[in-house]
């Protein structure tokens, strides 16, 4: 039996690699994340834009995945339990491949991280395997047609879910930074970004994938109308790029 962390990219179809669709074709059961049981998420719709309409083989897992950071994760832990038996249930029933779909890469502050381990706990031979996928911070880059590294340049991500002091003191030092799941404090990370003299050199994004996707520089998102209300928030899984000060051709080796 195998279970198989699937990284489907950040919300494009088309950004799933080969090996991840092979994967999803051949499996007996592809579980999706949601928030709630009667709503797609994102990574459900990147892998029904390559099944037939209707396909029972994907099933949803409901998780937290909004809740806040702070507090004793409860509920969150109900969830990746329950989640958990779940899909040991299904192994012990099919001794197949089950596949969970995780956007983004499975590697990379991926829920499979504590659904894999919940699952090993109820079944020690199970084979658990991942497949990479596409990063938000490579689609950012793409789309806004920067190169995330040049030569020796080191690449920091930062998740920004409790505050901005750990964006703070990447900022201080050389090279790229990358802020992960800090809608909420947007104007927070913009302060830190503008004081750190970066906001010239920062990509914004935010539903990267979708028809709804937008990917400017930081500096010209207007912070009274983020993502359609008057807000001084974003999407929760908004990514923020900030480059370094570079010079010419090659003078970053």
């Amino acid at each position: 039996m195998r279970l198989v962390g699937l990284g489907v990219g950040p919300g494009d179809p088309e950004m799933l690699t080969l090996a991840g669709l092979r994967e999803i074709r051949e499996a007996s059961t592809v579980f999706v994340p949601v928030l709630a049981a009667e709503e797609q998420g994102r990574a459900e719709a990147v892998v029904r834009a390559h099944l037939e309409p209707g396909d029972s083989r994907v099933q949803r897992l409901v998780f937290a995945l909004s809740d806040p950071v702070a507090g004793s994760q409860e509920r969150r832990r109900r969830h990746w339990d329950s989640a958990a038996e779940a899909v040991a249930g299904r192994l012990r029933a099919e001794s197949g491949t089950v596949v969970f779909a995780t956007l983004g890469d499975p590697a990379l502050y991926s829920t499979f991280t504590y659904l894999a381990e919940g699952v090993r706990e109820l079944l020690p031979q199970v084979e658990v395997v991942t497949v990479p996928g596409i990063t938000a911070m490579q689609a950012t880059a793409s789309a806004s047609g920067v190169a995330l590294t040049e030569g020796t340049e080191p690449l920091t991500v930062v998740p920004v879910t409790r505050d901005v002091a750990a964006l703070r003191e990447a900022l201080r030092s050389a090279g790229t930074v990358v802020a992960y799941k800090g809608g909420r404090r947007l104007g927070e990370l913009r302060a830190a970004i503008s004081d750190s003299g970066a906001l010239e050199r920062t990509v914004y994004a935010e539903h990267l994938g979708t028809p709804d996707a937008r990917v400017l520089p930081l500096s010209e998102l207007d912070m009274s109308d983020v993502d359609g209300e008057v807000v001084d928030a974003a999407p929760y899984l908004s990514t923020l790029v900030v480059l370094p000060p570079r010079g010419g051709r090659g003078e970053q080796l």
